[in-house]
């Protein structure tokens, strides 16, 4: 491996919408002398905030530089329309794309639902230059906005709720980093995010047997076989296959036929 393991932190970016609370108390636990940094990136920054050295991983949304970037996805979000609580489309629990195909679809510039060709329904004038401008024109009654659910949730407001959105793109978060800084502090990381425990060899090849020592296998094999030997020795030296008993061998045999 390489990088800098001499580092006194380690240094986790994330994105909008992720949450890394619970594997960063795992992390404090774990490893109480190496202090673990967060910091919030932009969603469309991510790549280059680790690409440049300034984060060791990154919790972002997929997709990213896999030329550059290695990834393990860690789950996929669902996509739901934030709407204000009076609007129509509330009269549902969860709605298709086709059901907003009369709205007008806000999409911000920083949008991570990564839309082939654009948002369904009706184009607003302008494209908003974020997601939390897209939301406050929401509340103003100005269209309707599809997102992750996390950004819903991070963005609420008393005035507007959402609505699952069933057959929209999703937005999946994944762990990435360096393909040339795969650090011993990162693959503690990904032991924690994986649900690893403490004891766990971390994904490394266990230790060969020291010279001279036999697998434990191959012990019990050559057990096998050595008994083997001693009840094939035993019969040898019985002088091989035993005989039948006579009837006056003290056996009851059968009579004979006069």
């Amino acid at each position: 491996m390489t990088g800098s393991e001499d580092r006194p932190s380690f240094r986790l970016a994330y994105v909008p919408g992720v949450t890394p609370d619970k594997w960063a108390r795992i992390w404090n636990e774990r490893l109480p002398d190496v202090p673990l940094s967060l910091t919030q990136v932009p969603a469309a920054g991510a790549d280059g905030v680790l690409l440049d050295g300034d984060a060791d991983a990154g919790l972002v949304r997929l997709p990213v530089d896999r030329t550059r970037l290695s990834a393990i996805p860690l789950y996929t979000e669902t996509t739901v329309v934030v709407i204000p609580k009076d609007h129509l489309v509330t009269a549902a629990d969860e709605v298709t794309v086709e059901d907003l195909a009369d709205e007008i679809v806000l999409h911000p510039l920083d949008d991570v639902l990564g839309w082939e060709e654009r948002p369904p329904g009706r184009p607003a004038f302008e494209r908003p230059a974020t997601t939390a401008d897209a939301v406050e024109l929401v509340a103003a009654g100005i269209g309707v906005l599809l997102m992750p659910l996390s950004l819903a949730r991070l963005h609420h407001r008393k005035d507007l709720t959402y609505r699952t959105v069933t057959d929209a793109p999703q937005s999946g978060v994944a762990l990435s980093w360096p393909e040339d800084a795969h650090t011993d502090r990162v693959e503690d990381f990904i032991g924690i995010v994986r649900g690893r425990t403490v004891n766990s060899t971390r994904g490394r090849q266990p230790d060969p047997a020291p010279a001279g020592r036999k697998p434990a296998a191959g012990k019990q094999q050559t057990g096998k076989q050595q008994s083997g030997k001693q009840q094939t020795g035993g019969a040898r030296r019985g002088g091989g296959t035993p005989r039948k008993k006579s009837g006056s061998g003290g056996g009851r045999g059968k009579p004979r036929r006069r």
